[in-house]
């Protein structure tokens, strides 16, 4: 069995040792060295030809960042991120994202021995899955060829009412999803209808992300609040460490947040979202999977299809990972299957026809 070779780039002798020795448990995967700064990784990788880095963000002579930028640019490879839970960490592990990163894991808390455990298996499971990443997938949307996707939807949706809807999006991601998200966002109009989105973030990530989705879209990205009325015009981003659904009460859509169990291990779930929205929205819906790790989504995308919805996924060439996505094309409740810069306007002219 050939094994998945992983570098280790970390300030802290410490960090190095514990992912050292937690990588080197997994039968696949073999770590082929540690270096504790960028410019020694450097030298490392032309000589051990690694498939999958692991990279601290916080390093003298050179940070994380300016190292994966020059790394992406030179020589990209999956790369995942050690992040901390603060909200400059939450920041730059977004920007590293953004560079191509694949995702990230927060750095352990050496103190807690079931948080080291859960860390164990989430650093596994995701050099595993960047081992096997669409390498180019998160480089290649920069600039979406969509032309005048805005401009082109601007008059069909100028006449809707902005306080009285039926109209629904809703959609998930995971792993490669905040910038996916911002791709597809970018393209929707500032009247469009409303969407509603859960991404796989920790809590501390999701102001700033929120922000990232505010700053590329001509609508209003916001984190919203138990009982908030959903608005024409605006994105609703599931906040980190909560359930969030929606219900329909006096012919209006109202946000849904809840401090419940974690479903398909997350908090938020794509799949309590979709479940939400198909049982209020029905044949008014469209319902999104984006690139992600795992199947969240796909058993209420399934929902939603049966409740006559429109629905659609990232085609597996475009995105980071297909587990997701796959998941729901495996259960055959999939109307479309586009790259991600199309999708936008695969939305756009559904709300255009009608759901139906």
């Amino acid at each position: 069995m050939k094994k998945i070779r992983v570098l280790i780039v970390d300030d802290s002798l410490l960090v190095r040792k514990i992912l050292t020795s937690v990588l080197n448990n997994a039968p696949d995967i073999e770590v082929v060295g540690a270096a504790e700064d960028a410019l020694v990784a450097r030298d490392m990788i032309k000589e051990l030809n690694p498939d999958v880095l692991t990279l601290d963000i916080e390093m003298p002579h050179m940070n994380g960042i300016t190292f994966l930028r020059n790394l992406m640019r030179l020589r990209p490879m999956p790369v995942v991120m050690i992040s901390t839970l603060t909200h400059h960490g939450a920041e730059v592990t977004l920007e590293a994202l953004a560079l191509g990163a694949v995702d990230f894991v927060l750095k352990p808390r050496i103190d807690a021995e079931h948080t080291l455990a859960d860390f164990s298996e989430e650093i596994i499971s995701k050099v595993r899955v960047a081992a096997n990443t669409n390498a180019l997938a998160q480089k290649q949307h920069e600039e979406p060829p969509v032309v005048n996707v805005i401009n082109a939807m601007q008059n069909i949706l100028s006449t809707r009412n902005t306080t009285s809807f039926t109209k629904l999006i809703v959609l998930g991601a995971s792993t490669g999803g905040t910038e996916a998200i911002k791709v597809v966002v970018k393209s929707l109009p500032a009247n469009c209808p409303p969407v509603l989105i859960t991404q796989h973030l920790p809590a501390a990530f999701s102001e700033s992300f929120v922000q990232h989705i505010d700053a590329v879209t001509q609508m209003t990205a916001t984190i919203p609040v138990h009982g908030q009325v959903v608005e024409w015009g605006n994105i609703y981003l599931a906040p980190g460490g909560f359930q969030m659904g929606v219900i329909r009460m006096n012919n209006q859509y109202i946000i849904q947040i809840e401090d419940s169990p974690p479903v398909n291990r997350h908090k938020p779930a794509v799949d309590v979202l979709f479940h939400a929205a198909a049982k209020c929205a029905k044949e008014n819906a469209v319902c999104v999977l984006l690139t992600g790790m795992g199947a969240d989504g796909a058993v209420g995308m399934q929902a939603m299809k049966e409740a006559g919805a429109k629905t659609i996924i990232q085609d597996e060439a475009s995105s980071v990972v297909w587990g997701m996505p796959g998941a729901a094309f495996k259960l055959g409740c999939t109307d479309y299957v586009v790259p991600l810069d199309e999708i936008a306007a695969k939305i756009l002219t559904l709300v255009k026809t009608g759901l139906r």
